[in-house]
């Protein structure tokens, strides 16, 4: 009893705390808008450093952000009149977000501030690039005001510029992208829980340790009747009851101390309290479904790039909506969230529009129409009038063409890092080029909510010579996993080690493919090692070695492992069935015993048997202490065959086998310690790549292969000239014109000087020719792109994201082809009087021609 009497005690107490904060924080929204602040300023964040807005440069703005059309001066004056009579009709409403300020202080209407666009990046057709995107660049600041909406909401090219913005300038600005992709999308002002409003994911597991979900499983198969009895059990039922009443004791109790765990780490991890729990303002977007094969509606929140179930708990209403074309005010109940609306646009009566003039239609009942007919043609002046402003269009939007740069997509976050906590996890991102190892992302996992214990750490990579994607190191384990692209100097996929040094615990795995060998996975440690083949001639899969003790080691100075390789004990191999041979001669899986000298096969199995053909054999000494040759015993090889109880006497098959097998045997201990060989190598060169690690950069990046380009040029230009000189001292320009007057002695001055301007006139129409080639080029390239964009421009409305994503491909390709041929005739040109007067020298110095020409 004494106990329920604190417990009410305790319970009257806090609601006279709540009440008393609640007053409190209506008495600040009254009198002194900082106080309001100053009460949530526990839940804003502490990182983000202050921006002063008002110092911004506007002058070199155009002019539509400084000033308003007739048009616009319109809208406002409807939406002013609208905004009255909803006060009128709705006086418990908070106010509508209509025409604040823009950055150049003058009224805007929220709907002419959104600008469909499509940028010209294949991953910002979808909308989950698009809300990636807008999370990665842009920095969020909090609301002034907590359970306001902003006075001013600036134009979205403004906001890209300074890369900073609340959540009404990330909605406009993702809004404007996924109009522009195609999205039916809509800007949404309403309310959300806290930690959707301050981007609070401490509590949220990250999506990239997300399990996937997992796929039920199917029903056993029904057991055959013929199908054989187990043996019978022996064992005592008393016993086996005793004992799984044991382990269900133990069990039970163990379960009650996890589930005490968890509901207490569960109330740790409890969100605080929130004495503004349903009066936080938020903005987010809306997608409907219909456009661009959306299935059903859903949110995003701006902050994050996440999409959002409309049922989520976590958005507790909705104020109005807005597009690029009209403006809606939610009509319904979201006292249980926005669980229960129903986002039909066109229904009036749970959505009351600004304009009439939507592409939303009006959900009209047949009673509704019947009246309409019925009503008298004279109406009410007034009412004339105000259908007229309803029916005005919006003014096209005011914010001038968004455009984002391939430098500045490319960099996204400002500075090119952004870093976001998680519960237990914190993501890093960064731009490429930016770390000098090509590191873009790295997830480090901790065993704690501060963030102190390091468990897990996981990195992506981009851009990187050696091919490497991805590695995760378990600090726990002291495991690290490297992941690698196609294309690795050795064709490797990925590496799994606990130390890079050799002969120990190792995973390897390769683009099989991309080997003669086969090799698909390398696996080894300090006495084994087991290679995976997969599509070898020989139908060999598997191999594994067992190694030995060495028995003395050699170590040489500038190296890290012993020189003399380790002792094979055994080797055993596996094939796949060859469905060329016959089942008792096709081999599956044959050992090499080494140090018991002896060699075990063992065939495969024919239809409808279930005994394998064997053979085993057992080595001898090839010659005797005389020398003489040791000649093939029965006893030397144990021959079963399945189906047969005659041996095979035929002595002479055995012991020809027995030699090839020796020989194999040979040939595999050489062949595994070309293994053991290759392994160190690609230790020794993934040490060099770490050491010097080295990014590519694609040939279209002209502004990182500016100094590439200029080094590429000098060298062309150097071999060219030593290629024309080459072509020059070889060539002679004068052999066929001397053809002409029969290679006489001696010539007179009029025959010399015939000659000279026929080599120079002929030299000088091939250098035009060769311009005029280079110009035909050109101007078919040109006429081309012309007819390929003619051809966009008729059908741009028709065509699929993937035929504009090729219609790009193909002008980047052909403007690339153009400046290379423009570069070349302009060249040619201004190369041609150099090399016409190199000639005309060369010709003056001629033996064959000197004495009777002066120097020009």
């Amino acid at each position: 009893r004494g106990g329920r009497m604190e417990v009410l005690k305790e319970n009257k107490e806090e609601e006279q705390r709540e009440e008393e904060e609640m007053k409190a924080l209506e008495v600040g929204d009254e009198h002194d808008g900082e106080k309001t602040l100053s009460a949530d300023q526990a839940c804003a964040p502490n990182d983000i450093p202050e921006f002063d807005w008002s110092s911004i440069d506007t002058s070199q703005l155009p002019s539509s952000y400084k000033t308003n059309s007739p048009k616009e001066k319109k809208l406002l004056r409807v939406a002013d009149n609208f905004l009255q009579q909803y006060a009128h009709l709705c006086p418990d409403r908070e106010p509508l977000l209509l025409h604040p300020a823009n950055e150049c202080g003058i009224e805007k209407f929220v709907s002419t501030t959104v600008r469909p666009t499509l940028l010209p990046y294949t991953e910002l057709y979808h909308w989950e690039g698009c809300a990636s995107f807008v999370s990665d660049y842009l920095t969020m600041e909090p609301l002034k005001s907590p359970i306001a909406p902003p006075s001013s909401l600036y134009s979205p090219t403004t906001i890209l510029k300074y890369q900073r913005g609340n959540c009404f300038d990330f909605s406009v600005l993702l809004c404007s992208m996924l109009i522009g992709a195609g999205y039916d999308a809509y800007c949404v002002n309403g309310y959300a829980t806290h930690n959707i409003c301050t981007m609070d994911e401490t509590l949220q597991v990250c999506p990239l340790l997300r399990k996937p979900p997992e796929v039920p499983k199917e029903g056993e198969k029904k057991s055959s009747k013929y199908r054989l009895k187990p043996p019978p059990d022996l064992q005592s039922k008393f016993e086996l009851q005793q004992e799984a009443k044991k382990q269900a004791e133990t069990a039970a109790a163990r379960d009650k101390m996890e589930r005490k765990e968890e509901a207490k780490a569960t109330e740790m991890e409890k969100p605080k309290r929130d004495p503004l729990y349903g009066l936080r303002v938020h903005a987010w977007v809306l997608v409907l479904s219909g456009k661009r094969e959306v299935p059903e509606n859903f949110f995003i929140n701006p902050f994050t790039g996440n999409s959002h179930s409309p049922t989520d708990e976590q958005f507790l209403g909705i104020e109005s909506v807005w597009n690029h074309r009209n403006y809606w005010v939610n009509m319904q109940d979201c006292s249980n969230g926005c669980k229960d609306l129903i986002f039909d646009l066109g229904d009036s009566v749970r959505w009351e529009f600004m304009l009439l003039g939507t592409d939303k239609p009006h959900l009209l009942l047949p009673d509704v129409e019947e009246e309409e007919e019925l009503l008298d043609s004279d109406m009410d002046n007034a009412q004339e009038k105000e259908e007229e402003d309803r029916r005005f269009d919006m003014p096209p939007s005011w914010v001038a063409p968004i455009q984002i740069s391939p430098k500045e997509f490319e960099t996204r976050s400002p500075q090119g890092r952004k870093v976001i906590l998680y519960k237990e996890a914190k993501l890093e991102k960064w731009a490429p080029y930016l770390n000098g190892n090509g590191l873009v992302q790295r997830l480090t996992v901790y065993a704690d909510s501060h963030y102190s214990k390091v468990v897990e750490v996981r990195e992506w990579f981009k851009n990187r010579e050696d091919k490497l994607e991805r590695r995760e190191v378990n600090r726990q384990m002291q495991v690290t996993k490297e992941y690698f692209h196609p294309g690795h100097l050795l064709g490797l996929k990925a590496h799994i080690y606990t130390s890079m040094e050799p002969e120990t615990e190792r995973t390897m795995e390769f683009y099989n493919e991309a080997r003669v060998d086969g090799l698909q996975k390398h696996v080894e440690n300090a006495h084994e090692m087991t290679d995976y083949f997969e599509g070898r001639d020989d139908c060999l899969y598997l191999q594994h070695v067992e190694f030995g003790k060495r028995v003395k080691k050699i170590q040489i100075a500038g190296t890290r492992t012993d020189i003399n390789p380790r002792p094979i004990v055994q080797i055993k191999e596996c094939f796949h069935r060859n469905p060329q041979k016959p089942a008792d001669e096709d081999v599956a899986e044959r050992i090499f015993l080494i140090a018991e000298e002896r060699i075990n096969l063992t065939y495969h199995l024919k239809d409808k048997y279930i005994t394998a053909s064997k053979k085993n054999f057992q080595k001898g000494a090839e010659r005797d202490r005389k020398g003489n040759e040791i000649i093939m015993t029965p006893e030397m090889c144990i021959t079963y065959k399945a189906g047969s109880s005659e041996t095979d006497t035929k002595l002479l098959h055995l012991y020809k086998l027995l030699q090839k097998l020796m020989e194999e045997e040979k040939q595999l201990k050489h062949e595994i310690w070309e293994s053991a060989t290759e392994i160190l190598e690609i230790l020794k060169i993934r040490e060099d790549e770490e050491a010097d690690i080295k990014l590519t950069v694609s040939i279209y990046d002209t502004e990182r292969n500016e100094k590439r380009r200029q080094e590429y040029e000098a060298m062309d230009n150097l071999m060219e000239d030593n290629l024309l000189g080459q072509e020059e001292q070889e060539l002679d320009y004068l052999a066929p014109f001397l053809l002409q007057i029969g290679n006489v002695e001696k010539m007179s001055k009029w025959q010399a000087q015939r000659i000279k301007e026929d080599c120079l006139t002929d030299f000088k129409q091939r250098l035009t020719h060769k311009a005029n080639i280079i110009h035909t080029h050109l101007q078919k390239e040109v006429e081309e792109l012309q007819k390929k964009d003619r051809w966009y421009q008729e059908n741009q409305n028709q065509l699929s994201m993937e035929d504009e994503a090729d219609f790009l491909a193909y002008c980047s390709e052909t403007m690339f082809r153009i400046r290379v041929l423009a570069l070349r005739l302009k060249r040619e040109k201004q190369m041609a009087p150099q090399k016409y007067l190199a000639l005309e020298e060369k010709l003056r110095k001629d033996p064959r021609l000197s004495g009777h020409l002066s120097h020009p």
